[in-house]
């Protein structure tokens, strides 16, 4: 995740322009061009339509803990409730989970109501340490997705890991109130290289997590390229390859992996100093055999940028096999999976976007719309918000025209 907390941005408070935007309905539509790897065309292209905006400032208090850090949102049909993940790494506070009441209508979004908060703890039942009181043999989990199991009764959730202690990346199962449940392997070449030439890059591994309809396949994806495979977005090139893996739930085994190219950094920084870059920051099935495929793009001085492809998970090569991914040209020894846009979140009429991380289906509208929650992390820096956006999603099939 991108850490803006002493870099300045082009951002400005979001309270002011939300409630002037909450009824607007601006329709964002696929494209085709000269992107890498776009699907062809189709007649019918997926898009969004916004329904509103929330933000919860900076610094609030909630329930004993200071809110932010949210990188991961999922909702449970069953208890009607969103269940929110702090990757809080800054402070005295442990890791942490939300529920939430978020309510909408076709044309406005309610400000989430947070309604619970706990610790997720080890398989002791201590919870995981604060970054300031790490322990021996301990991760201090980096939070990044969230997902319910079929049932709500527990979750799946990602930590990028804690490289610097020596920690990979990690997924595991937690109960709804925190507790521990299971840690599900990883394959090893997902876990940190000791001289850093190979592998995932420290602070750009399991950043996004999707669940199939059924939950019984779980989809992980990495924010940027492993270093073997190639170099970061820059804003004048696409990155690398990043792997999206496909993994059985009930025993942790990988069943496929693809390669995804991401966009190049959408824009230049406006400063001498500071990050540019742009990787997947969030993931999300859409039916069984396709993935909404979330970009996050930052520059400094430039802000937030962001980005909804749609993917479908049989196309491409399968990398599972693959030590490194050669994507030059004629040598190239995989395919990447084509990508359709289906929205620039930009040009969605939700104004100056913060850092989405995270994305959920949410309750369908009285008249059968489907909805996605996007929501962002402040990285407790007090020039940014935790934004709400919710739009209504039209999926290929159910767009026949546009407004």
């Amino acid at each position: 995740m991108p850490d803006t907390r002493l870099t300045p941005s082009r951002k400005r408070p979001l309270g002011g322009w939300i409630a002037g935007l909450a009824g607007s309905a601006v329709l964002v539509v696929a494209c085709t061009g000269a992107r890498q790897g776009l699907e062809p065309e189709t007649a019918a292209p997926a898009a969004l339509r916004l329904i509103g905006t929330a933000a919860i400032a900076p610094g609030t208090e909630v329930l004993g803990t200071t809110f932010g850090g949210i990188s991961g949102i999922d909702y449970d049909p069953v208890q009607d409730r969103w269940l929110l993940i702090s990757d809080d790494r800054s402070a005295l506070q442990p890791a942490r989970i939300y529920t939430a009441t978020l309510r909408y209508t076709a044309t406005h979004l309610e400000t989430p109501a947070i309604t619970g908060t706990a610790p997720l703890r080890q398989a002791s039942g201590v919870p995981y340490p604060a970054p300031r009181h790490a322990a021996p043999d301990v991760d201090v989990p980096d939070a990044e997705a969230v997902r319910w199991l079929p049932g709500g009764h527990t979750f799946l959730w990602t930590s990028e890991g804690d490289f610097a202690r020596g920690f990979g990346p990690q997924w595991r199962e937690h109960r709804a109130d925190g507790a521990w449940v299971r840690e599900l392997p990883l394959p090893t070449a997902f876990g940190r290289v000791p001289d850093f030439r190979r592998g995932p890059r420290a602070n750009a591994t399991l950043e996004g997590l999707a669940l199939s309809p059924d939950g019984r396949t779980a989809w992980l994806a990495m924010e940027t390229a492993w270093v073997q495979d190639g170099t970061r977005p820059t804003p004048e090139a696409p990155g690398g390859p990043l792997r999206i893996t496909a993994m059985d739930v009930a025993t942790g085994r990988p069943l496929r992996q693809i390669a995804y190219v991401p966009d190049a950094v959408a824009h230049a920084r406006r400063i001498p100093w500071g990050p540019q870059l742009n990787g997947v920051s969030e993931v999300l099935a859409d039916g069984p055999h396709h993935l909404l495929v979330l970009e996050r793009s930052y520059s400094a001085g430039a802000g937030f940028s962001a980005r909804l492809y749609r993917i479908d998970t049989r196309a491409g090569s399968d990398t599972l096999a693959l030590d490194a991914l050669d994507a030059q040209g004629a040598h190239s020894n995989h395919t990447a999976v084509p990508k359709t846009l289906v929205a620039d979140l930009d040009q969605l009429g939700a104004g100056p976007l913060d850092n989405l991380e995270g994305m959920a289906w949410g309750p369908p509208l009285a008249g059968g719309g489907r909805v996605i929650v996007f929501v962002s992390d402040d990285n407790f820096n007090p020039a940014q918000a935790t934004q709400f956006i919710a739009a209504e999603y039209r999926g290929p099939a159910a767009v026949t025209s546009v407004p």
